[in-house]
């Protein structure tokens, strides 16, 4: 009996070691991801309620094979921490305003002008490109002949980008004729980020997204795509104008979208 009792002892010591390690991996599970808040200014109602949970199954309709939140963030503050830190990264920044500048400004004309030739963007459409960094999408808007146009990002670049969550954006709704995005794959709530276009655009009005389908994107993505069907399921309020592919920085189709005239959605809810 006495030879059993420290092996009793170790194995009771080993199971109390073991159990804080155990509890700590249950809680950074991505399931835990989401939560709701709301972060200084920003509006932000994220997915804790059953209800919310539901609908954000309802809309990603598909397997979760066809979009993954990244996991790792504790908080949506720690979120735009890190996003505002790339965009503020003195390398990226001299790169963007200065090699990249002519170059991107070059192939975003080219996509714009195309949007123009298919009806999906006119002279007088009233613009937004919504991640736009320092605003080359927005000064090829400008170029090929749309005026009204302004980026948002969280960092703005004044004139050309102005200060914004694109998680909640800083208009009223119905203001947009077009707008245009390639950073889905930054949206930490994708549901949101559709949410808000549909919220902004005004009926009849286009959206154009540039998206990098089964192919890893940067190391400050916060989702992976690896289909358009979740995009489809998400836009609620929209039509599908055409899937096509491309070659945009990164991305890899493009994805087009016009919101509905009526006030129904594919549901019969607005």
């Amino acid at each position: 009996m006495n030879n059993n009792t420290p092996t009793f002892k170790y194995l009771l010591l080993s199971l109390l070691l073991t159990l804080p390690i155990l509890l700590l991996v249950l809680r950074l599970q991505p399931n835990n991801l989401y939560w709701t808040t709301a972060a200084g200014t920003h509006d932000i109602t994220l997915p804790a309620t059953q209800a919310e949970s539901q609908q954000e199954t309802e809309t990603n309709n598909t397997s979760t094979k066809d979009i993954r939140i990244r996991p790792g963030y504790t908080s949506y503050e720690a979120y735009l921490e890190r996003q505002v830190n790339k965009t503020n990264n003195p390398r990226l920044r001299q790169l963007w305003t200065t090699r990249d500048w002519d170059r991107k400004i070059q192939v975003f004309s080219q996509v714009f002008q195309q949007m123009k030739l298919q009806n999906l963007l006119t002279d007088d459409s009233k613009a937004l490109c919504i991640g736009a960094r320092v605003g080359q999408e927005v000064e090829a808007l400008k170029r090929v002949g749309v005026p009204d146009s302004i980026g948002i990002d969280l960092v703005p670049f004044p004139p050309l980008v102005v200060k914004g969550d694109f998680h909640n954006q800083p208009f009223g709704k119905d203001t947009f004729d077009f707008e245009f995005s390639n950073v889905f794959d930054h949206a930490l709530y994708p549901r949101k980020f559709v949410a808000e276009i549909e919220r902004t655009l005004r009926p009849g009005g286009v959206c154009v997204l540039h998206v990098a389908i089964a192919r890893r994107t940067d190391k400050y993505s916060a989702n992976d795509l690896y289909s358009v069907k979740p995009l489809v399921a998400m836009f609620r309020r929209s039509e599908l104008v055409h899937v096509k592919e491309v070659d945009g920085f990164g991305a890899n189709t493009e994805v087009v979208f016009r919101k509905r005239q009526n006030r129904s959605s594919s549901n019969g809810l607005y």
